[in-house]
């Protein structure tokens, strides 16, 4: 009977993380100054998930990412990140959430000063109490898993490009995060390296049972890997929906940017003399 119970709570406990969602934003509204950046931001990212954002620059996608990684503080609106509202957690809490999350960054961001072993056991260092043979044997897989088996004591400037991505994702991932944060991991890259990152990407969520953020602006990238996508436009979401959506729009910004067309501004010139002449 004993054992019975226990299987029920482990049962109940993997049902709720299967359908508790890892992200939720609610009537986000944010400002710099006088200027309104984001408004009226709500959506949601389920367990194991890909969710892309895209939107042209300057529509709001970094201040958005700014705020769910809780590097502003909120003063409207709510975010609850794997459960916790971010506006409530003290320093101490914040720093255990983030604990539970991984960030690769669109250059990599790995340290000049290191070897590429060290950048990614780095986080272990600072974060756990695991032996020095567990952390090169962790470091390991984690390169292993990114085709970089080998990269250990090769330094930053020896890599390309694409293996400075990958470097930068293994290290995001060295402590499983439960959420993964991906910005731009196609920029820059030629196309057959692009594919090998969504390869890897969805390699991710189906064999470490991931959830995954990614900020892209490559079409081809986000239909491939994203079960849903999400467009920004001046700071406010224009449409969520999976692949099929994005392309059935009839919404004349995302049919611009679908099919790539410039978009046209049309000269106003009193507004231009007034922007010239003000004090």
């Amino acid at each position: 009977m004993y054992y019975y119970r226990i299987l029920i709570i482990l049962l109940l406990i993997m049902l709720k993380r299967k359908i508790e969602n890892v992200l939720e934003v609610s009537k986000l509204n944010t400002w710099y100054g006088d200027k309104k950046i984001l408004s009226d931001i709500n959506l949601s990212v389920s367990r194991n998930e890909i969710m892309v954002i895209m939107g042209h620059s300057g529509s709001g996608k970094s201040t958005l990412l700014r705020y769910i990684l809780g590097l502003e503080k909120t003063k409207e609106g709510l975010i609850k990140l794997l459960g916790s509202e971010l506006a409530k957690l003290n320093k101490n809490e914040l720093y255990e959430l983030r604990k539970r999350i991984g960030v690769a960054f669109q250059s990599g961001a790995l340290f000049s000063s290191m070897t590429v072993g060290e950048n990614i056991q780095l986080p272990l260092h600072e974060n756990t109490n695991l032996d020095e043979n567990t952390i090169q044997i962790m470091s390991r897989i984690k390169l292993e898993l990114m085709q970089l088996s080998g990269t250990e004591s090769l330094m930053p400037a020896e890599l390309s490009g694409g293996m400075l991505k990958r470097a930068g994702l293994a290290r995001a991932v060295i402590m499983d995060p439960e959420l993964l944060f991906f910005d731009e991991p196609s920029a820059g890259l030629d196309p057959i390296t692009s594919a090998h990152l969504d390869n890897l990407i969805l390699q991710l969520r189906d064999t470490l049972n991931m959830s995954i953020i990614v900020v892209t602006h490559e079409l081809e990238s986000a239909f491939k890997i994203a079960d849903r996508i999400i467009i920004l436009d001046k700071g406010k979401i224009i449409l969520t929906g999976n692949k099929d959506e994005i392309k059935m729009s009839n919404d004349p910004r995302i049919i611009n940017m679908i099919e790539r067309r410039a978009i046209s501004n049309q000269f106003n010139a009193s507004d231009y003399l007034n922007r010239l002449t003000r004090k």
